[in-house]
Order: C-alpha cells, then structure tokens, then sequence
C-alpha cells in the first residue's frame, strides 16, 4: 500500500481523478476526484488494501468508501445520459472528472499541485497542471480512492434504477450488455436511461436477421 502513497509523494501534492461507467450502455458517467490533506500512518493502515475498484469485493469497496469520504475532500460528479449522446462518452468522462476536480479545488484553495488522471488522455480546457496515469488505480492513492468512490456511486445509482426498471437486471449487470441486459432489451425496448449509441450495432445485427 505504501508504493500508492509513495507513488503521489513523488509528485507533490496531487488531487486524483477516475471515473467510473464509460463501458455501460445504460445510466450516466460517474467521477471522483480525491486530496488526502493529511496522510498519517494509521490512514495508511486503514486504506491497506486500497486498489483498482474493480478488482475489489463490493464489502471491501464501501468499506473503504467510508474511510475515503471522512478523511479526504472530495467530489463525485455525474454526466447524464442526454449528455453522454451529445458529446460522447469520451468527452463526458472528461468533463466529469474536470467538475469533480473543479470542485475539490475550489472547496480546498489548493495551490502548486498536480492533478493525476486515470487513463491516457487528459482532461480538456482544465487550468491546473495535470498528467495522465496509465492503470493510475493501481498505481496513485488518490487516483484509486477516487476510482473506489465513482464506483461505489455509481453502483449505487444504478441499483436505485433497477428498482424502477427491474426488467433489465441493473441490480445485477450495472447496465453493462449481458445475456440477460439484452434479452430485456429486445423484449421491452430501451428504458430512457439506455444510451441509444451503444446499442447501434446490436439493433443493425437484428435488422439483418429480417
């Protein structure tokens, strides 16, 4: 754990940022961005086990989730599906994680640091220095503190759909094309939270089978 903590000591003071939700085809695009003002070690024991979110059990994910939300200031930032089809989900990825991080600065003052970004593209028409981070959840504590609270939100977010459309599974699937998620959807059609540029391709195969 400590070579996640090393790994932002190394370059200063650094808010991290990571979403959550780009795969789906269903529900908006999650952000988190994350600045530990205090790193002592007893957070470090707390957070021993703080990694790619996915990689984590959904016990493990909310319970760091509470650590992470009591010791760090923090924002998480959703972009709506409307949104997501008008600019793309590249683009909305960014500009949830530019909110996110927007807010944190604005909510802290912060001075002369450096903004990390999961991925390997940087976040558009942002005034703060910043780089990308390949695979930065398993590399930055801050980059994967945000990972965890984008998914956590998220995941949360889409169980409280599933109980207004439980014919898709949302609970189950997260809006990601499984069997079932598409079965759903040729039998009852899209839901006003699917994202109908996903879905292109698999509507055109069916076209095809007439």
């Amino acid at each position: 754990m400590d070579c996640l903590f090393d790994f932002d000591y190394a370059n200063g003071c650094v808010l991290g940022t990571d979403e959550a939700g780009r795969g789906p085809a269903a529900g908006g695009v999650f952000a988190a961005a994350v600045y530990f003002p205090k790193v002592t070690d007893e957070l470090k024991v707390s957070l021993a086990r703080l990694n790619d979110s996915k990689k984590l059990s959904k016990v493990l994910r909310e319970n760091l989730y509470n650590i992470i939300i009591s010791t760090s200031v923090n924002s998480i930032v959703c972009v709506d599906v409307e949104e997501i089809e008008r600019i793309n989900i590249l683009n909305a990825s960014l500009k949830a994680m530019k909110l996110a991080c927007e807010n944190v600065i604005k909510d802290t003052g912060l001075k002369n640091f450096i903004t990390l970004v999961d991925g390997n593209k940087l976040i558009k028409d942002y005034a703060y220095p910043q780089k990308y981070v390949i695979k930065g959840d398993a590399a930055s504590a801050s980059i994967a503190a945000a990972s965890i609270l984008a998914k956590v939100t998220r995941d949360r977010y889409m169980n409280d759909l599933a109980s207004k459309y439980p014919q898709y599974g949302w609970n189950r699937n997260a809006g990601y094309l499984t069997p079932e998620h598409i079965r759903a959807i040729d039998e009852y059609g899209l839901s006003p939270y699917h994202r109908p540029s996903f879905l292109r391709k698999h509507f055109e195969k069916q076209l095809t089978l007439f």
